[in-house]
Formats: C-alpha cells, structure tokens, sequence
C-alpha cells in the first residue's frame, strides 16, 4: 500500500490509529480486540519510526514471530537489556507488571496488532541502508555505531533506567552519567529552535571534521573544578564520554527524532569556562549524512 500510493509509513501512524484499524473501519478486516492497541500505535509511531537499527529490530522481530512468548533465563545480558527497552517502547513507564518477562507476553496478546508489528518491522528493516558497527566498552550494552535510538532505549541500554524505575533523565536534559558504569552520555541536536531552548541554553554544537565535535558544555561548568575538570582528565580518571547526535528534536511529523550513536569522545582541547567549548575526537568517523548536516550548520 504505501509503495503503490507513495504515502510514508511516518504519514499513515500519525493518524493516531493502527494499520489494522484503517482496515477494519475500511471494512477490509472483521473487527478485532482492542487490548494493547493503544500502546503498539504509540510504540511504532513514537519509538521505532524514530530509531533505526538492524540488531534491535531484527531483535524484537524474532520475539514477534514467536508472539513474544519467551523464557528470559534463556537469554543473555545484552538481550536481556533489550527486552527492557523493549518494555519502555511499549508501555513507556516502569513496572506494571511482575516480572519483565510478564511485560514482554502481554504484547503478544493481541494476534492481529502482533502481525502488524511483524510488517511494520520488515518495512523497517528493509529500509536501513547502513552497516552497524560495534563499540568496544569496558561492560555489555546492546547499543551499536551509527544506529539511531530514542533517548528512553538509551537510557536503558546504559543501565539508567531499570524495569522498576524510570531515569529521572528521560526528558530534555542534554548530558546524563551513570557513575557506577563511569560514563557520560552527550545528547546532542545541531539545530536547536527558540522554541525547544532558551537563549541559554543554545550551545554551540556542530562537527568540525568527521571525526572531530565542537561541543559546549551546560552554562554550569567551569574548567578549574567539578564536572570541567572530569570532562578535561576523563582519560586519565577512566571516564567514558559518549555522544548522541541527532539533526534537531522532531521531523516533519512532528514526531520525536532518536539520536545517532556516534560514539565514545577523546578530549582534545577546550576553551572557555561557564560554559566550556570543548573539541572531542571520534574513534570512528560519524555517519556521512550527518556530517554534512553538521557541516553546513557551523558553516552558517
């Protein structure tokens, strides 16, 4: 359907309905059962059309085809923190339930909506023209190079969420740390709007080259104390610095955009304090396409 009538997939799920209900009311399909309806339209529509990975969705597509029936013990520790992000696409808050692997066999309770999940991955899949590429960190994470996620997957992935509470960084906070793991996590959008930020907090992000970032820290940070000087002395303290780029915060949709796993910073230099501009190398070039985004917008 979307081929013949060139209609984005993004186009039709912003309707606030699923596909299988546009066939029912089309008279096309019976009508089925209602249960979960609401949280799959909003986990295809307000997570998965907003993240593009390969290992994840070929992840989830897997538990689908076996209608999420599933014994967690069976899996590993990565697989294991993707089911928990898996939970948050779905039911977008902690808990609920009484075990994660509860959480994850009530999404199958829904045959028709579980075939359309089936689709609606395939299409997904299908249309990621990229390679992933694995990072080295020194504990497991399933999340991988130049893959695109929501900050809520995120979150998880780094251990900052759990199944029964939700990261207090879940909204609108540009830097998050897990200090048990010593990591830093950089989210970071290169075209800011006036109406997403305040004039203060309009930091002055863009790549200079594919593997060198020009980022500016919170207004907060001085260079001779707290957080400034771990930013300055990471390599030394063992601290992981990990950025999260995306173009700017919603699309053409209005959806939320997911940010671009771009991978583990190297201190360069800085200037500046209150905020710090500083300049971290990439262990691996950023993706091609949004270099050039990033490119264009520290050229204006």
């Amino acid at each position: 359907f979307i081929s013949f009538n060139n209609i984005p997939l993004e186009l039709i799920y912003s309707k606030k309905e699923t596909w299988s209900r546009l066939l029912q009311k089309a008279n096309i399909i019976k009508d089925f059962d209602a249960v979960n309806e609401k949280q799959i339209h909003s986990a295809i529509y307000k997570k998965w059309l907003s993240t593009n990975s390969t290992s994840y969705f070929n992840f989830i597509l897997k538990l689908a085809k076996q209608n999420f029936n599933l014994d967690s013990s069976n899996f590993d520790e990565n697989e294991k923190t993707m089911l928990l992000m898996l939970h948050y696409d779905v039911w977008q808050s902690a808990g609920g339930f009484n075990s994660l692997e509860d959480s994850i066999k009530q999404i199958g309770q829904n045959k028709t909506l579980v075939n359309e999940i089936i689709e609606v991955l395939e299409i997904l899949i299908d249309r990621i023209s990229f390679k992933e590429i694995d990072i080295k960190l020194p504990y497991d994470q399933p999340l991988k190079l130049h893959a695109r996620y929501t900050r809520d997957q995120i979150l998880v992935a780094f251990k900052m969420s759990t199944f029964e509470k939700r990261s207090s960084n879940a909204i609108g906070v540009g830097v998050a740390e897990n200090k048990n793991l010593n990591t830093e996590l950089l989210f970071i959008d290169l075209i800011k709007s006036e109406e997403d930020y305040s004039p203060t907090t309009l930091y002055d992000d863009y790549a200079i080259s594919e593997t060198l970032f020009h980022w500016q820290s919170q207004n907060q940070t001085r260079d001779d104390s707290g957080k400034g000087l771990t930013y300055i002395n990471h390599q030394k303290l063992g601290k992981r610095i990990l950025l999260f780029v995306r173009e700017k915060s919603t699309n053409e949709y209005k959806n939320t955009n997911g940010y671009v796993f771009v991978g583990e910073g190297n201190f360069q230099e800085y200037e500046g304090s209150k905020p710090m501009s500083i300049k971290w190398e990439l262990n691996e070039p950023m993706p091609n396409y949004l270099w050039k985004e990033s490119a264009k917008m520290s050229v204006g």
